[in-house]
């Protein structure tokens, strides 16, 4: 990302209208405007418009994307993950993008931050992958840490990721789990990635890995083949929608912030 010689971002969100837990979400309507939408517009805010697009396999998301002035690009709907479609989606549309990133299409109030942070990372040439980590606050609890739908990680002093796990990792030998807290910062994974084109097409080509299938977390996958994958911190928690009641959850949310949403 030299001035010299700045690298290409392109921001991909993949969006799925089935869903177990809530089929269509992408076209929710949150405070006037689709949940696809409001992912859209928060990312054209840093990549700009002319490079992002909405990566799916329905019709109908795909009317909506273009009917607000969005790009929208068709993808089989045989793929294990958005990653996958992630490679597709670039292929299809011909881009010749250095850095794609993958956003989830149900994750309305991402922050500009967060993109940036990722970006920034490929300003160090060894870097494969870029994600995200939170800092976990002790104020929070142990059950809030032990939730399996929270994936943590462990990164190494470079910060590059170690593992990750729906477990609570590292174990603190010695203390009373509801201490762990309070002895160790623990840090849980934002599922923002960005990885360089060359790099996303090789993974998409990997068999799934043993630590992969054991814990249902597709990043495993790429650390058990040997990537890097270098996070970043991030102090803004997430709000993901994956039922009608996150999707209320975040309508209040959006009410009492609607001056920075």
């Amino acid at each position: 990302m030299s001035n010299s010689n700045p690298l290409k971002f392109i921001g991909i969100i993949p969006a799925r209208y089935a869903s177990t837990r809530f089929p269509g979400k992408p076209l929710a309507r949150l405070g006037g405007k689709t949940v696809i939408e409001r992912v859209y517009t928060r990312v054209a805010s840093v990549l700009g418009s002319d490079s992002v697009a909405v990566a799916t396999d329905d019709s109908r998301i795909a009317d909506a994307v273009e009917a607000f002035g969005g790009t929208a690009v068709m993808t089989a709907s045989s793929h294990r993950s958005g990653t996958d479609r992630c490679r597709e989606a670039y292929v299809n549309l011909g881009n010749d993008a250095d850095v794609v990133i993958n956003i989830q299409g149900d994750e309305p109030f991402i922050a500009p931050s967060q993109l940036r942070t990722v970006m920034e990372a490929f300003t160090d040439p060894t870097v494969d992958i870029a994600s995200l980590a939170l800092p976990f606050d002790p104020a929070r609890g142990y059950n809030a840490l032990e939730n399996p739908n929270t994936p943590k990680v462990v990164m190494d002093t470079r910060m590059n990721a170690m593992y990750f796990s729906r477990s609570v990792i590292p174990y603190v030998r010695g203390a009373e789990r509801q201490n762990w807290p309070d002895r160790t910062q623990y840090f849980t994974h934002i599922g923002l990635y960005a990885y360089r084109a060359e790099v996303l097409a090789a993974i998409t080509r990997l068999p799934q890995s043993p630590a992969e299938l054991a814990e249902s977390l597709e990043q495993l996958r790429w650390l058990q083949a040997g990537y890097k994958i270098r996070m970043g911190l991030s102090e803004e928690p997430t709000i993901g929608i994956d039922t009608p009641s996150d999707l209320e959850a975040a309508a209040a949310y959006l009410k009492e912030h609607d001056h920075k949403a």
